[in-house]
């Protein structure tokens, strides 16, 4: 790969990836980083790299590199959310904070069960307030996929909750 190939293709799917990526994060800066350094790792495998599915290849390393960072973020917000639940510990009745957190658990194993695909369409249509053609557009489905992806995700929720 030349460098003028590169930067067409960097000029090519750029946007689209960091859009991708935001549409899962909901951080713009998160999403410009990662984007970055998804071309930062092609250019360095440039000789690996078949021509033929670099979109795909794409989408693929900057799903793998969000993962990666959301991994480290979770550790940080969990630190945060203890930290929150402990201060206000002291203003709730203990029958108020156990139901609060046997709620909250649930709902955080929900949604990491629930299948990935599922919990990408629920959370840009919750977190992001996404619409469903929007939602189809940045992850090149169809309204009708994002419609029974979002009605799965739902059920699961639903199912999961109530055990």
């Amino acid at each position: 790969m030349t460098q003028e190939e590169f930067k067409e293709l960097f000029d090519a799917h750029f946007d689209a990836i960091r859009n991708y990526v935001y549409y899962r994060s909901g951080d713009p800066e998160l999403a410009t980083d990662i984007a970055q350094d998804t071309f930062m790792r092609l250019w360095e495998k440039k000789y690996l790299v078949k021509p033929d599915n670099i979109k795909g290849l794409l989408y693929k390393m900057a799903s793998d590199l969000f993962v990666s960072s959301y991994r480290r973020h979770k550790l940080a917000v969990n630190f945060s959310i203890k930290q929150h639940h402990n201060s206000r510990n002291q203003e709730e009745s203990p029958e108020a904070q156990l139901q609060y957190k046997e709620l909250e658990k649930r709902y955080e194993t929900a949604l990491r069960r629930m299948p990935e695909k599922q919990r990408t369409v629920f959370l840009m249509s919750r977190m992001d307030e996404l619409k469903y053609h929007e939602i189809a557009a940045s992850l090149g489905l169809s309204v009708k996929a994002v419609e029974k992806r979002m009605k799965n995700a739902l059920a699961f929720l639903k199912k999961t909750m109530e055990n």
